[in-house]
């Protein structure tokens, strides 16, 4: 993951299907402050689908689509009080 010169963190996922970027994106929130925006870079065609639901689910923030050239980027900011997720299925929330 890569620092962004707004202060985002960048995690990008490339082809990823939307459930391996949720795991990968899991991993790398544990590194992160709480509050910290995240902008997952992704061309999965589901990704604007998957994102907000997985973020109502476990109470992060879903900020949207993120204005870039290339491939699509969207934003999420990580929540203080999130739901945890089972770690081999990121949209199971656990407890």
């Amino acid at each position: 993951m890569e620092r962004l010169p707004d202060g985002a963190h960048l995690l990008r996922g490339g082809d990823l299907g939307c459930a391996r970027l949720l795991v990968l994106l899991r991993q790398e929130a544990k590194q992160l402050p709480e509050g910290a925006v995240v902008h997952l870079e992704t061309s999965d065609p589901i990704a604007p689908i998957d994102l907000p639901a997985w973020c109502r689910i476990t109470g992060h923030g879903y900020l949207g689509p993120v204005e870039d050239e290339g491939v699509p980027r969207y934003g999420v900011r990580l929540s203080p009080v999130a739901k945890a997720t089972d770690p081999q299925f990121p949209w199971r929330v656990v407890g």
